[in-house]
């Protein structure tokens, strides 16, 4: 991916997704257990505050987590966490102990210290933008691009040490936070088979998609698109359709009802967050809105304001 076009897409990305994080429990397992978010129908993750484990998926290779290495689950995914790399190795479960306990002889502390918990993408918006990306992604403690967020793991191990099952609700903003740092690496390295990630990493697509991030009130009509392009309109609608899983014209509408729903966040007024996204006519933005975001722009931004 281009570093311009991913670089717009990355904040475009950041601007688009509406999240909840919740905490559901942060502690420590010793010897054998077996841990999972799976059958709850959200997004989940792991964080690896201490030790060591592995991340189980049917028909995956076992992935070992190390400290400080996290797992962000983007969807439903049958998985479990276990300490072997051998997924029938462990057969049971254990209950979590307060993170803070037994050492090694080492000095360290015993077994796998954890911070799971669950995501809520709220909007129809924010699910076009995570389904996007993989079903799941892996932030590591060695990655040097992602550096920064040592600081993030040290303030979430700052405010582990209490119960268990009743982590401090600081926990899950700072799990947002890191997801959002994660999002940007993954916008830019990431590497998809169909969808917005993968229209970024098309040359062909790269500067067309650079300019309706850019210029979403602009006239962009199915010619003008094939033309920036250097195809027929049949072959522009042909590739990009497959290539981003929708047709270009359902596509542009999305994106645009984004980028309104991101004016309206910062204070817009229905007008201006029109304006801006190109239509004329209230109305017609209204419509077009509804049909993407589910609620009127009105309601949308007065729910903002009540933070309902």
């Amino acid at each position: 991916m281009e570093p311009a076009a991913s670089e717009q897409l990355a904040q475009w990305l950041l601007g688009s997704i509406e999240l909840d994080a919740a905490a559901l429990h942060v502690g420590r397992y010793c010897g054998p257990w077996r841990a999972s978010t799976a059958d709850r129908g959200l997004a989940s993750f792991h964080l690896l505050l201490h030790g060591e484990c592995y991340l189980h998926v049917p028909g995956q290779a076992p992935l070992k987590l190390q400290a400080r290495d996290g797992v962000f689950l983007m969807r439903e995914v049958a998985h479990f966490l276990s300490p072997s790399p051998d997924p029938a190795a462990v057969v049971g479960g254990q209950d979590m102990l307060p993170l803070a306990g037994a050492r090694d002889g080492d000095g360290a502390e015993a077994g796998a210290g954890l911070a799971c918990g669950f995501f809520r993408f709220r909007g129809t918006l924010s699910a076009m933008v995570v389904d996007s990306f993989p079903q799941h992604l892996v932030c590591r403690s060695g990655d040097p691009a992602l550096r920064h967020t040592a600081a993030l793991f040290d303030l979430i191990l700052a405010e582990a040490g209490g119960d268990p099952a009743r982590p401090s609700p600081l926990v899950a903003r700072l799990v947002e936070l890191l997801f959002f740092y994660l999002i940007r690496h993954a916008a830019q390295r990431e590497t998809v088979g169909a969808g917005l990630l993968a229209l970024a990493q098309r040359g062909e697509f790269v500067a067309l998609l650079d300019d309706l991030l850019r210029h979403p009130g602009a006239d962009w009509s199915i010619a003008r698109m094939a033309q920036a392009v250097h195809m027929s309109r049949a072959a522009f609608c042909k590739h990009f359709s497959s290539v981003g899983g929708l047709p270009p014209a359902q596509f542009l509408l999305r994106l645009r009802m984004t980028a309104a729903a991101s004016r309206l966040r910062a204070g817009d007024s229905v007008e201006q967050a029109a304006e801006h996204v190109g239509y004329q006519s209230s109305a017609a933005f209204s419509r077009a809105f509804k049909r993407i975001v589910g609620a009127q722009p009105g309601s949308y931004r007065r729910q903002l304001r009540t933070g309902a």
